[in-house]
């Protein structure tokens, strides 16, 4: 089955496409800001989501998990802790963890993008001892 498109809209004539405006929301509740992420990034994250898939579109706890993913890489966890449930830091984290140990899968390839993006944030790194080699 073809995967719908994703679309930026053009000039305000054609509006976003619905899984883009997934992702902003899901972004916002995240509390990372849709306009500090780069389209570039949005698609890609968007099109991670659509490969990952069990049915033909992401499930919307989709979208969220990864807003969680993007926040935590982009923000540091001592930024996102000041707006975010307690338990959200830690979640996350063990989810990194997962991923390191795994190499792969979609919160593999959310840190990667990060990293690629040259989005994620220094603590971030550090903490995880990140790279892209």
């Amino acid at each position: 089955m073809a995967r719908s498109p994703s679309s930026f809209g053009f000039m305000g004539v054609f509006g976003r496409s619905h899984d883009l405006k997934q992702l902003d929301a899901a972004l916002r509740a995240a509390d990372l800001h849709p306009k500090l992420v780069s389209e570039a990034v949005k698609l890609t994250v968007v099109n991670l989501l659509k490969d990952h898939a069990v049915g033909a579109e992401p499930a919307p706890q989709a979208y969220a998990a990864a807003a969680e993913m993007l926040a935590y890489c982009m923000l540091g966890p001592t930024m996102l802790s000041a707006t975010s449930p307690p338990d959200l830091i830690q979640r996350v984290e063990a989810r990194i963890e997962r991923a390191l140990g795994a190499g792969e899968g979609l919160d593999a390839q959310l840190i990667l993008l990060t990293l690629h993006a040259k989005v994620v944030q220094p603590e971030v790194v550090d903490r995880f001892g990140l790279s892209s080699e």
